[in-house]
């Protein structure tokens, strides 16, 4: 799968969780689209989902990426880090 085609498929799943908890009452939404990436998304796709944010965001949800302040950011690994 191209870095192009990953980012779609992670675009498209954070704005289908954004599309459920909008059905839910609003002080859910953001904590609930948080909890949910934070549960559910291994590192390696919240890295990228965060260079999307700090891109732009171009194609997300507004509620996705107001819920960004919410999700762990995580650490990048260096080298010393993965040996």
């Amino acid at each position: 799968m191209s870095h192009d085609e990953s980012a779609a498929k992670l675009v498209r799943m954070a704005n289908q969780i954004a599309t459920f908890f909008k059905s839910q009452p609003e002080a859910e939404q953001l904590p609930g689209i948080a909890l949910h990436i934070n549960r559910f998304w291994e590192p390696r796709m919240r890295r990228r989902f965060f260079e999307m944010v700090d891109d732009g965001g171009q194609g997300l949800d507004p509620l996705v990426i107001e819920a960004a302040r919410h999700i762990r950011r995580p650490t990048l690994m260096t080298a010393q880090t993965a040996t």
